[in-house]
């Protein structure tokens, strides 16, 4: 019988999955995940069926890298961060 991780995602049913594996299984879901709904988004790209200017790509475009930054941010070290004047 299969349960579920508190994310909602399946668990394996021995239940013998290393935090690694997890990691690696979840991650490739993931990734696919975002780079098919990425893929959906250039969809929109096709001026015959949308109308859109570039402040618009521009808006866009940085809502995603601004994202994607405090994501990969999240998976380096944390360097001290002291302040001074």
């Amino acid at each position: 019988m299969k349960g579920r991780y508190r994310d909602g995602e399946t668990m394996m049913a021995d239940g013998n999955e290393t935090a690694e594996e997890r990691f690696r299984r979840l991650a490739t879901k993931r990734t696919n995940e975002v780079l098919d709904r990425l893929r959906r988004l250039g969809n929109l790209s096709n001026r015959t069926n949308y109308r859109y200017s570039e402040e618009d790509v521009e808006k866009i475009f940085t809502a995603i890298y601004e994202a994607v930054e405090d994501i990969e941010a999240r998976f380096r070290p944390q360097k001290d961060r002291k302040f001074e004047l």
